[in-house]
């Protein structure tokens, strides 16, 4: 029996990336173009996927697609996973990468901001999911990787929704993880700190936040890079930065010590 170790090799292999439009999420079809996949790219702006799909053939000398798909809407996604395994082929391995955020005090939140956060942080990962690791059980392989973030790890100021559909992310991966690991698909999440791309353009309204962090900030490409070289293993989880993790865990051990830097002296919002 295959099982998800086998994705090593990603030759011809049809991976599906949600948030592929830019930013990490078009950094990590470039890195698995590199490794000869296939690459499908979904997200709402069809001008944009047109591009990374054309940078993704000529890296990979193979067809790549675009499917323009509003993940927050659920007929939306089971019929594009329909279309991609009748017009490309089985998906192997599923990225869940779209998302947003805003960094805003809760009390001032606007509620319908946040519903369409959960919409599509959480419930559209989870459509996707669903529709994809049906098809995967029946052929029993894939890999599903579904990008989470430290904010589901470590809560800060002004990221209380955000922090919110992150820790649903993780909390969902890991019983998904146990689920589907007897059915030779294995569940990786990514909780990366902040990385330099247009997120923050919408996440952060002072255009101030990364700047603020300094040489902190992640690589997109470096971090697309690390992602894809974890296909196929039976890693859980990577985090980044490494200084990030050691805080979590000492966010652990540390609760009130956490909650003073967290809220003060490392709290940059």
């Amino acid at each position: 029996m295959k099982n998800y170790k086998s994705l090593k090799d990603l030759t011809n292999k049809v991976v599906l990336i949600t948030g592929a439009s830019g930013g990490l999420g078009e950094q990590i079809a470039y890195q698995v173009a590199k490794k000869g996949a296939i690459v499908v790219a979904c997200a709402r702006r069809k001008e944009k996927l047109d591009v990374v799909v054309e940078n993704c053939q000529n890296l990979s000398k193979r067809l790549a697609y675009a499917y323009q798909l509003d993940i927050s809407k659920p007929e939306e996604v089971e019929k594009v996973v329909n279309e991609v395994e009748e017009e490309v082929g089985p998906v192997s391995v599923l990225i869940n990468n779209a998302g947003f955020g805003l960094m805003e005090d809760f009390l001032d939140f606007d509620m319908d901001r946040a519903e369409a956060m959960f919409r599509v942080n959480v419930l559209g990962l989870m459509y996707a999911t669903k529709y994809v690791a049906t098809k995967m059980a029946e052929r029993q392989v894939g890999a599903i990787i579904n990008i989470a973030s430290m904010a589901g790890k470590m809560a800060t100021p002004k990221s209380t929704v955000y922090s919110a559909t992150k820790f649903a992310v993780l909390g969902f991966s890991n019983a998904l993880r146990l689920e589907l690991k007897p059915l030779g698909i294995s569940v990786m999440t990514v909780n990366p700190g902040p990385i330099r791309t247009e997120f923050f353009d919408k996440a952060d309204k002072t255009h101030n936040y990364l700047n603020s962090l300094g040489n902190i900030v992640l690589d997109p490409e470096e971090v697309a890079y690390k992602i894809v070289s974890k296909i196929g293993t039976s890693r859980r989880e990577v985090n980044l930065p490494y200084y990030m993790e050691v805080a979590h865990h000492l966010y652990e051990v540390f609760p009130h010590m956490a909650d003073y830097l967290t809220g003060g002296i490392f709290n940059k919002k």
